[in-house]
């Protein structure tokens, strides 16, 4: 196995990691400042795509698909939040889920009437098209190199919003004692309104940044959605640190998990069956990486300790 495969497999596992980032940031603010479980947030990933690659369509800028799908997932997470989040705080995380899981319903119905079931697809600009060469002879697309850029830019930025701003002390004072900051004459609803918007637009991101790369398609969202609760699970809720840092463990686990597993795999069995093994491994790989994160620290990486 070449150096430069495992550098370029590396470079993927990153720029899978800050796209699961973008996804799980908005997550973990609202699961650890709000408390809320919200399935549905795979769904404003689904509709940024959707928004990205209809404006795209009918402009051809790629910067203005961007920006449609921030502004769309926002006011789509904003009118969520209004209309029916803000009614589920006070209940049970059973009730959140089964809210949740109907807004799944609603989005993804919804956008199969609009679009239809046939995928769309958003194609990369030319001018952030083709490979660039890196240090070593090493060929990488350079749009790959480009999310990997924004995903850090965002994650930098989140930081000094959160450390540096007076909307940051308030989420952060919300998560510790969301009834103090009230009675200090914090609008907590629309303290809450503004989580969730911010949320919505990192994964409407997020889905219009990784529409480029595949299709969009209806139901887009869960699977990525599944990745970014592992994420905050390893990094620890409600930590912007914890995840990036859980994202990138995440990406780099399981890109890399494909190329080596099968590998080490052949020094025990047929090339067939060392395939096949590894690979189903390397799809275990970031759920066993999640259990021994929890065994040996059960808030995550970066979460509060009890």
């Amino acid at each position: 196995m070449s150096i430069i495969l495992i550098i370029e497999q590396v470079l993927n596992g990153l720029q899978f990691g800050v796209m699961l980032f973008l996804m799980a940031a908005g997550l973990t603010l609202i699961f650890g400042v709000m408390g809320l479980i919200n399935l549905a947030h795979g769904s404003l990933y689904m509709i940024g795509a959707f928004a990205a690659a209809v404006i795209a369509g009918l402009t051809g800028s790629f910067i203005l698909a961007i920006i449609a799908a921030m502004a769309a997932a926002a006011i789509v997470g904003a009118l969520v939040e209004m209309v029916v989040i803000r009614k589920l705080y006070g209940s049970d995380h059973l009730d959140q889920v089964l809210a949740t899981f109907a807004l799944i319903l609603i989005f993804s119905e919804g956008t199969r009437w609009a679009f239809g079931s046939f995928p769309l697809f958003l194609d990369i600009p030319n001018y952030l098209s083709g490979p660039v060469t890196l240090p070593g002879g090493i060929k990488y697309p350079l749009y790959r190199l480009i999310l990997i850029g924004v995903g850090l830019f965002v994650a930098a930025g989140l930081g000094i919003l959160i450390s540096k701003t007076r909307i940051g002390i308030q989420i952060r004072a919300g998560e510790n004692d969301r009834e103090m900051i009230a009675a200090l004459g914090v609008d907590i609803s629309k303290l809450y309104t503004i989580i969730f918007a911010l949320g919505a637009a990192l994964a409407g991101l997020a889905g219009a940044l990784v529409g480029a790369i595949q299709s969009v398609q209806v139901g887009m969202g869960e699977p990525v959605l599944i990745l970014a609760f592992v994420v905050i699970v390893i990094g620890g809720i409600g930590s912007i640190k914890g995840a990036l840092i859980g994202a990138l463990l995440v990406g780099l686990t399981d890109t890399l998990g494909g190329i080596f597993l099968p590998e080490l795999l052949k020094l025990f069995m047929d090339t067939s069956t060392a395939q096949t093994s590894g690979s189903a491994l390397a799809s275990m790989a970031i759920y066993i990486l999640m259990g021994v994160v929890l065994i040996w620290r059960p808030t995550g990486l970066f979460g509060a300790r009890a």
